[in-house]
């Protein structure tokens, strides 16, 4: 096996283990009717998980040249960020004020507008603002899923 090749089986292999812990997770949660979205979006995971995994194991996945330690570098603000939001946030604030929180500060932390900008910052708090509104709509409204509980809601 080459290393080009190991690079693509490696991550195929770790996002296909994740997502059938995702999918096994999914189908042994009760009450079942609480759990039909999360099993059809884990479901669709695995399925593309899966073909990943054929790709890279096939060796048809030739795309990418890795990733560098600049890049690396430029990622990691973001993914702290989303490790706060998953493993603290999300169960102390709540689902959607976490969520609009962690959308904030990864907006803020990439966008290339001024920091010293109010229209900038406008737009940093009105965004993420609707799509957690669009979020809330479909999944409280009308898929009736059950989202982490905080102290805000």
């Amino acid at each position: 096996m080459t290393s080009n090749r190991a690079q693509h089986l490696v991550p195929a292999t770790m996002v296909l283990l994740l997502a059938g812990v995702v999918a096994w997770l999914s189908f042994t949660r009760e009450p079942a009717g609480a759990f039909l979205f999360p099993r059809l979006i884990s479901v669709f995971m695995l399925g593309l998980a899966g073909w990943n995994f054929a790709r890279a194991a096939l060796g048809l996945a030739r795309v990418g040249g890795g990733l560098s330690a600049g890049l690396l570098l430029r990622v990691m603000p973001g993914a702290l960020v989303m490790l706060l939001y998953v493993f603290l946030a999300a169960r102390w604030l709540g689902f959607y004020a976490a969520s609009y929180a962690a959308f904030v500060i990864i907006y803020a932390l990439y966008d290339p507008a001024s920091h010293a900008s109010p229209a900038a910052w406008a737009r940093r708090l009105v965004i993420p603002a609707g799509f957690m509104l669009v979020i809330y709509l479909l999944f409280n409204t009308l898929l009736k899923v059950q989202t982490p509980r905080g102290i805000f809601f």
